[in-house]
């Protein structure tokens, strides 16, 4: 399966300040975040492609932190 672009600017961003590894982020959108083996994301900065910016963000809403946003840029 090949990557798509990313949708112009469109990222998610974990704020690890926030973040406490509930690993919440994952269960919404498994295709954008990938958890480490404490149960942490194992990326600051997400490129989001248009088909999945409704699972990015559902993502952010179910954040119980909130410690991920989704940011557009460009």
């Amino acid at each position: 399966m090949l990557p798509l672009p990313p949708a112009k600017g469109a990222r998610l961003e974990v704020d690890w300040s926030r973040c406490t590894g509930h690993g919440l982020c994952a269960v919404p959108a498994p295709d954008l975040i990938r958890l480490g083996q404490h149960g942490y994301p194992t990326a600051i900065s997400i490129p989001v492609a248009p088909r999945q910016e409704h699972g990015a963000r559902r993502l952010v809403s179910q954040c119980p932190a909130p410690a991920v946003r989704l940011q557009h840029h460009g």
